[in-house]
This record gives C-alpha cells, structure tokens and sequence, in this order.
C-alpha cells in the first residue's frame, strides 16, 4: 500500500490546530474561576466585584456596612416574622448607594437615617397604626459607591419580580445623578412601581410607574427666592457645580436664575460662577478664587447649587475673603442634609450666614399641626419610636421623613391595589389614586401626585446653620400660592 504524505500546509494546521485546543483547554477554566473569583458570593443575592465591594439585594440577612448593622437586623427580624406569618406578603426594595467613599455625595449618617426611616415605615404597615394586607417585605439593595454596580443591582431586583419575593416596588432610588436615572428607567422598563425619597432633580419626570416624595429643584428655587425677597435680598450670585452627571446642580442652578431675577428689581449681578467636581484636583481650586471676585460683585447673597460636599470647601473659601469687613448670606439646596454632624460644625466655624431648603424637618408642623399626619410626625419627635430604636441617632436632616414617606406610598399603592392582583403596575396606577381623602399620611406632609409623578403643593422648610451646626427651621415656605409660615 502507497504511503500517505500529507502536504504540509494542511500539517501546519493541523499542527496549530492542536495548539490553540489545547491552549483553550487550559485557558477557559482559568477564565472561569477569574469571573467567579470577581464575583464572589456575599450572601444570598450579594455579590463582591473588583473593587471589594458588595452589592446586590439582601432581606438584611448580609449586612453592607458595620453602622448599618442595628437597622438591618431589625428589617431582618421583621421580615422572617412575616414569612413564618403565612400571611400574603409582597416584596418593596429600597435601594440607594449603602457603601460609600469620598466620591459619593450621600454621608453613611445619612443612607442609615433613609434605611431607619425606611424599616420604621415597613413596622407602621406590618403591625403598627397603619397595619394592612398584604404585608410587605423590605429588600435593601446596594448599587455601591456612586451607583457604579447599579447594572447588577437592577438586574437582581427585576428577578425578585417573578421569585418568592413577589417584588412590585422600589423606593429611595439615589440622589439626582446620571447613574440613577438609568438605573430608575430600567426598572420602569420592567413594569415596577418607583418612589424616590430624595431626587429633586426637575428633569426626573414623566416616566413610567414613577413619583417622587419630595419636591423638585424648582420648588426649592422658589422658596430659596422668596425668602430672600422676604428678606430684602435685591442681589445675588449663582455659584454652581458645572459636572455633566450632576442632575441635582443644573436644574437648581437654572431654576433659581429664573425665579430670582424680576422686573421689581431683583438681579444677579453678575454671571454663573462655575467649579466641574468631575475633575480631580481643579474644583478645589477653582472655589478659592471666587471668594476674591465676590468681593468686588458685592452680592447681597450667594446661592450654591452644588453638593453639601462641596459647600463646606466653598465656605472656607469664603471665611478667608480678602474683604473681611463684608458679610455674607448664602443660601443652598437639600444636599446639604448629606453633610455629617462634624462637616456642620465645619461649616458653621465659616462665620458666614447659610441657609439651605431641605425636605423636610421635625419641627416643620409645630405651627400648623393639621398639615400633616399627627401619628406620622410623632414617631420623628423625641421619645418616637426612632428615638427609642436608634437613641444614637439624630433626626434633623430629614432623611429617614423622607424614605419613611416614600415606602409608606409604596405601602399604601399595595393596599389599595389589593383590590385585585397586586403587581408593580396595579401599584403604580394606585399613584395617581392618591388624591383628597386617599392622600398618603407622610411625616412631611400629606401627599399626593400631579400627573408627571411630582408632589401636588409640598411645603418646603427653610433651615438656618447655627453655630453649634444644628439645623434651625426658620420658617416653612411653600405651597407657591401660600404665604410662608414664619417661626
């Protein structure tokens, strides 16, 4: 029998052929175990990624933070209780950013007061004044630090849809940044109910299944403003945070531009002063030179659209003005609940005026008892079961009103959904339901929803930075077509 010869192009192949087999062969499994290596597991629904970090949903059974650890065992508590309860039960997530690093513009003080806030509304639904069915489990998910996981996290809360945990809502959702928003049209793409506990952003509107508790950019502009008017303010300067994803400073920025100047003679006196916080480094520096053109504009007031982080970086600027015979009245947004005890007492070491409008405060409804649920408030005042929970915890940002509020409206759009199938889009329609005597009972004020998902007429406290660093209401300013409510 003749010899087969192979010609030797096709051996050269085969050859490589060989090769790259058995290369794969060794690679892929390698591969593998990288992946599940980044992906290590946490705990049931947490994954740890390249950072080390832990994101993902959890009943509070995985605990994302030491300091979050007391509210968390309570979530966990009440919601083993409910399973065990073979009562009907859905699932409500509340979902933000729970591990945090200097980058972010949320403080641990304040995403624990929004989860606090958030448990106590879950205990009122549960078994407390407000007790309804079906019960509510509470998931705590984590996009991690500046929302960068948000992606995974969306991806395991759109799961729980169709799992054990029937999820229909989710609440909190972040602060007004481009991450969020993504994050939010998703999760509106998959059909779930959304409420926001503190995105004031004004352009977060009209999506579907989506409200928000608190008030928008606008509304805060108008009671920055109208204070200022009130106070014989006749000149100001926008000094504003220029980054591209910061929702929250654009829309404030522009806002008070518009409703500050008027044809009785109210102006800005000179262009928006600018700082980009996305550059590393600059924006630190570029708020020490302002101080100097301040000086020469002579503003009567200095409005700040920027993040609570910043402000406190703006005042040291300021407290070291070349003009120390002049004084300063600076009036900010709601980021400013953000800042920690001790960034407040930084702030207040400036000996410079600030204001801020903030969400809300406990103090807010002492003149005007009937605006709000009675019930609702006292939980927020001294001796409420926050206090008796958490004694370490202050309340004067406003964060667990806000969160508390917003899972009582997802609380309250399953109840009244119960009617007939509860599912995120049978509560998202409840929304807008929620109107005379179906308004939702919050902390901050009843509320109920235009049709683009903003609260109808809510009230707005203006907060005035004492020197100890405590928030002090000053007066409540809002609604529009109302006069303010003085101290």
């Amino acid at each position: 029998m003749p010899r087969l010869e192979w010609p030797l192009h096709i051996v050269r192949r085969v050859v490589i052929g060989v090769i790259v087999v058995a290369v794969l062969a060794v690679a892929v499994p390698l591969t593998v175990n990288w992946i599940d290596e980044r992906q290590a597991r946490c705990g049931d629904g947490v994954v740890k990624v390249d950072d080390d970090e832990c994101v993902g949903v959890t009943d509070g059974s995985y605990v994302f933070a030491p300091h979050l650890k007391p509210v968390e065992e309570k979530v966990k508590a009440e919601n083993d209780r409910v399973e065990k309860s073979g009562e009907k039960y859905v699932s409500v997530a509340y979902m933000t950013s729970f591990t945090l690093t200097d980058d972010d513009s949320n403080s641990a003080e304040s995403v624990r007061h929004e989860l606090e806030g958030a448990y106590l509304a879950q205990y009122r639904h549960n078994r407390g004044d407000l007790s309804s069915s079906p019960k509510i489990k509470l998931l705590i998910a984590n996009m991690g630090s500046n929302a960068d996981h948000w992606e995974h996290t969306v991806d395991e809360l759109i799961d729980r849809k169709t799992s054990d945990d029937e999820l229909v809502a989710v609440t909190g959702l972040g602060p007004s940044d481009t991450q969020n928003l993504d994050a939010l049209r998703q999760l509106s793409d998959h059909g779930l109910a959304l409420v926001a506990s503190t995105m004031t952003a004004t352009n977060f509107k009209d999506i579907k299944g989506f409200v928000r508790v608190t008030p928008t950019n606008v509304d805060e502009a108008y009671a920055a403003s109208a204070y200022l008017k009130r106070e014989k303010v006749r000149t100001a300067v926008v000094v504003q945070d220029d980054a591209s994803d910061n929702d929250y400073a654009k829309t404030l920025g522009d806002a008070f531009t518009e409703v500050f100047q008027d044809i009785k003679g109210h102006r800005l006196v000179a262009d928006r002063m600018t700082y980009d916080s996305s550059v590393r480094g600059t924006w630190q520096n570029e708020l020490r030179i302002m101080p100097g053109q301040l000086c020469d504009q002579k503003p009567q007031a200095v409005f700040f659209a920027g993040r609570g982080k910043h402000l406190t970086r703006f005042l040291d600027a300021i407290a070291n003005r070349p003009c120390q015979e002049r004084t300063f009245k600076v009036i900010t947004g709601d980021d400013t609940t953000n800042l920690t005890a001790e960034d407040l007492a930084h702030a207040a070491e400036s000996k410079v005026e600030v204001y801020y409008t903030g969400l809300a405060h406990p103090d807010m409804w002492n003149e005007d008892p009937t605006s709000v649920s009675g019930p609702s408030a006292r939980h927020f005042q001294p001796g409420g079961s926050l206090d008796t929970w958490f004694p370490t915890d202050q309340r004067q940002d406003g964060q667990a009103i806000m969160a508390h509020d917003a899972v009582l409206t997802a609380a309250q759009g399953i109840q009244m959904a119960a009617l007939g199938e509860v599912t995120g889009e049978s509560v998202a329609r409840m929304f807008h339901q929620m109107n005379a005597r179906q308004r939702v009972p919050g902390a901050s004020g009843f509320i109920s929803f235009q049709n683009d998902g903003n609260p109808r007429n809510k009230a707005i406290p203006i907060l005035h930075l004492n020197a100890k660093g405590q928030a002090e209401l000053v007066e409540v300013s809002a609604p529009r077509d109302e006069p303010a409510r003085k101290r």
